[in-house]
């Protein structure tokens, strides 16, 4: 009994994370931290 509680446990912890993946993305967010981590990068090896 106590493996099935864990089964929609995980379940449950998979789907909220799919619907925060999907929340980000519908507002964009994906774009924002694509353009931060380049900056970041670029300023790391001295070009930016």
């Amino acid at each position: 009994m106590a493996g099935k509680k864990t089964t929609i446990w995980v379940y449950m912890g998979f789907l909220f994370f799919v619907l925060l993946l999907l929340l980000g993305v519908s507002m964009g967010e994906n774009l924002a931290i694509l353009e931060k981590a380049t900056k970041i990068c670029l300023s790391c090896i001295g070009l930016g």
